[in-house]
């Protein structure tokens, strides 16, 4: 992945001249005063482990895979959100971690957190390093200093049960090359979130990922039956079955943590039956209120397709849901994309069900290229957000989520904060917004924000991000439906589940990681 931005390298492509004019005249971008630094002119520290820490984290996963050099220092400094991009690009690394450590197994990965336990070096759990929440961005203050534990080590199908249809995957496990594994066997765990070309299995479970597809195949942490858990005070496992009424569900205490608890090893997946046709297609809706009480039709009532997505007026005037038409006008109303999978039969009739609702409930069908062109470009946004970077503009995405009754005031209220917030730094933003994900009872609204970076643009973006978090909490949404805590949500988690649950969870850290050196600040103040 680039260092900088995400992704391959080899894909990331300009914005057209006709692009970055338009977001000139009606944005006010003006390209950074200051070019992004070059890897080999980032200037790293030296880490501050001692001798002896490196010769036994050495001793515990071969000395080949204890790493301090500077440039995998730096590639595994924070994640990928816009402000780590912003400060990366500026030279902005002095929180990189003092050493990557490679574990290859479990025994491994309890042997480096003891180790780490017993000097106080505060262990960051790495997978994809795809977190845009500040998830990879530890407080290291008390510690003696900061490993990355990269578990790209720790790759494989460990176990396919046909009949049961489950998999047991390990966590450093690519989500491509996890459903290359599971097709080659004919199954499929069909999750496809928009970091789904680098994001990795033990990610999924740690941030409580939800793919596009999560209409049919579910959320991940829907998917995850069991958990094997590596922790300073030793090992977790959790789950003997789908259900169990054996006391609460210990596996939703690791599910959604980010590291803060403890570092995944294992996890067993439900998989399916991997499917023998896909099809998508476009529909109109007059407006934004319309397509939602569609939605929510369709999602009480059934059936559901695979993929349900609406995106508002401002999206879809853009174009963001059809990446290969960015920047011409695309059509008036709200675009709903549907997409399905399965089995022929199978799909025709869930297809020409759905397809009565919609029309019922006042959508105009546009055939098959809208939803086609949907699907070609679902995981390019990552790479649109840099090249707007690359022409001074700012570019970010948040969600959150919440019960339909609430979904006109919550929706008003994120776009008011951040239209509010950035407006007052310069020229109004473009927001656009999308219901990405839902259910019987409610939905989530998925935000992208498009302005100009002003000069000061980490501090641009924060002032947004505070007020979006402020709004959602005060209009009854969850601080985040699936990219996670990390600390860019972290107060707003503890003002969401109020002290009391703060307290619970605290005392859980404390049993599990006594000196606290799993990912500190993370997940909890």
């Amino acid at each position: 992945m680039a260092w900088n931005g995400w992704g391959d390298p080899a894909r990331a492509t300009p914005l057209p001249d006709s692009v970055t004019r338009l977001l000139r005249d009606l944005l006010g971008v003006r390209p950074a005063q200051t070019p992004p630094l070059r890897l080999d002119q980032v200037k790293v520290a030296d880490p501050r482990l001692p001798g002896d820490a490196l010769t036994a984290l050495a001793q515990a996963v071969g000395d080949p895979y204890v790493r301090a050099d500077a440039e995998t220092r730096i590639r595994h400094t924070r994640g990928k959100s816009t402000p780590d991009l912003l400060r990366i690009r500026a030279g902005e690394v002095a929180d990189a971690p003092d050493a990557v450590v490679l574990p290859a197994d479990h025994d491994e990965v309890l042997a480096v957190l003891r180790i780490c336990a017993e000097r106080r070096i505060a262990v960051v759990p790495f997978g994809g390093g795809t977190s845009v929440v500040g998830g990879l961005a530890p407080r290291a203050d008390g510690f003696t200093g900061v490993v990355a534990l990269d578990l790209c080590r720790l790759d494989a199908l460990v176990d396919l049960d046909p009949v049961s249809r489950t998999a047991v995957l390990q966590p450093g496990l690519r989500a491509p090359r996890a459903e290359e594994l599971l097709r080659e066997r004919g199954f499929t765990l069909g999750h496809y979130p928009q970091s789904y070309e680098w994001a990795t299995i033990g990610g999924f479970a740690a941030a409580r990922s939800s793919g596009q597809a999560s209409a049919g195949y579910g959320r991940f942490d829907e998917m995850v039956q069991a958990l094997t858990v590596a922790t300073p005070e030793g090992t977790l496992e959790l789950g003997r079955a789908p259900r169990s009424a054996a006391g609460p569900d210990l596996r939703q205490l690791v599910l959604g943590s980010e590291g803060a608890f403890g570092v995944i090893t294992a996890v067993t997946v439900r998989v399916r039956p991997a499917p023998a046709v896909s099809a998508y297609e476009g529909w109109r809706f007059p407006s934004f209120d319309a397509g939602t009480a569609a939605l929510r039709r369709i999602a009480q009532d059934g059936p559901l397709p695979t993929v349900l997505r609406l995106s508002d007026e401002t999206e879809t005037m853009v174009g963001l849901a059809r990446p290969d038409r960015i920047g011409a006008l695309q059509e008036d109303g709200c675009l709903v994309v549907a997409g399905y999978e399965g089995a022929e039969e199978e799909v025709a009739a869930r297809r020409a069900a759905v397809a009565r609702t919609l029309r019922e409930a006042g959508g105009e069908p546009l055939g098959a290229e809208p939803g086609e062109s949907w699907a070609h470009g679902r995981f390019s946004a990552p790479y649109l957000r840099d090249a707007l970077l690359d022409v001074g503009a700012t570019a970010e995405t948040l969600e959150t989520a919440t019960f339909w009754s609430k979904i006109p005031a919550l929706y008003a209220a994120v776009r008011d904060a951040l239209t509010g917030a950035l407006t007052e730094a310069g020229t109004p933003p473009l927001v656009m917004c999308h219901i990405s994900h839902v259910y019987p009872a409610g939905a989530s609204l998925y935000f992208t924000v498009v302005s100009a970076q002003g000069p000061d643009p980490v501090e641009h973006w924060r002032r947004a991000k505070r007020a979006a978090n402020d709004a959602i909490i005060a209009a009854g949404g969850t601080i985040s439906h699936h990219h996670g805590v990390g600390t860019d949500h972290r107060d707003w988690y503890a003002a969401e589940i109020g002290p009391l649950a703060v307290d619970l969870l605290r005392a859980v850290k404390r049993r599990v990681d006594p000196v606290g050196i799993l990912n500190p600040g993370v997940l909890l103040p």
